[in-house]
């Protein structure tokens, strides 16, 4: 194990054999840190924090402090990174509250500098954050996704999986699987067919993927009968989740 020995290290931590900590990081009580992890200089990983294998946490980073939510009462609550995980610098991550329990970024993410997940957020595998996206309490993103640079996510929202945001923009509804969304306020722009063919989708899934999305958006249906069509005449299982995404939302969709 390689600890500077400027950096302040609880001995109530759990810290695999092979980790690294540099210089003036603080490591607190019940904080875990599973094997390979590197800690770069000023970083603070709080009590809560959990780390799984070789995850990155860059200078000045900030993992597992409590929620900024004033209903937050003390209870014990964890943030919890995957393993791979990239975390840049001066991100922000902090804590669940009784609500979930947690906080959760999964495996091989990328959280760019300056990035926050506040309290509650439940984040899916292979997630890319950009810089300054700003996530409030409870927002869930599925697997794939990708978030580009200084946007705004409400508290509540749900994001697709293989789906990708443009950047400098607000998220106030639900973003369905497989878009390309953007504008002010949000809209639907599209397939993410790049993102869709880089992780193998077959032309006939793109394919099923477009018309399940032209009734639901460049038809002159209404939502609920462009639902009611897709969930008639599609068996495909990519237009089954999206159906299933439409008719689950809570904050209604984009």
């Amino acid at each position: 194990m390689k600890i500077h020995p400027s950096a302040i290290v609880d001995s109530g931590a759990e810290i695999a054999e092979d980790v690294e900590i540099g210089p003036f990081a603080i490591i607190e009580a019940d904080v875990v840190i599973g094997s390979g992890c590197r800690i770069a200089s000023n970083v603070l990983l709080a009590s809560g924090a959990r780390l799984a294998s070789n995850v990155r946490v860059h200078h000045g980073a900030v993992v597992g402090t409590i929620p900024q939510d004033l209903k937050f009462e003390g209870e014990k609550t964890t943030a919890e990174v995957g393993d791979n995980t990239i975390i840049r610098e001066y991100a922000t991550f902090n804590r669940g509250t009784k609500a979930t329990g947690k906080s959760s970024v999964g495996a091989n993410c990328l959280l760019m500098a300056y990035s926050h997940i506040a309290h509650d957020c439940h984040i899916g595998n292979n997630v890319i954050l950009a810089n300054s996206v700003n996530l409030a309490g409870h927002v869930t993103i599925d697997d794939y996704v990708i978030i580009a640079g200084i946007v705004g996510i409400h508290q509540f929202v749900r994001i697709g999986e293989h789906s990708m945001i443009g950047g400098m923009f607000r998220v106030s509804k639900d973003v369905p699987p497989y878009i390309l969304a953007g504008g002010q306020p949000l809209k639907y722009e599209g397939l993410n067919i790049v993102g869709l063919k880089r992780r193998g989708f077959t032309l006939e899934q793109v394919k099923n993927l477009k018309e399940t999305y032209r009734l639901i958006y460049q038809s002159n249906l209404l939502r609920s009968d462009a639902l009611k069509k897709i969930k008639a005449e599609s068996s495909s299982p990519e237009a089954l989740k999206v159906l299933e995404f439409f008719e689950n939302s809570e904050r209604g969709v984009i």
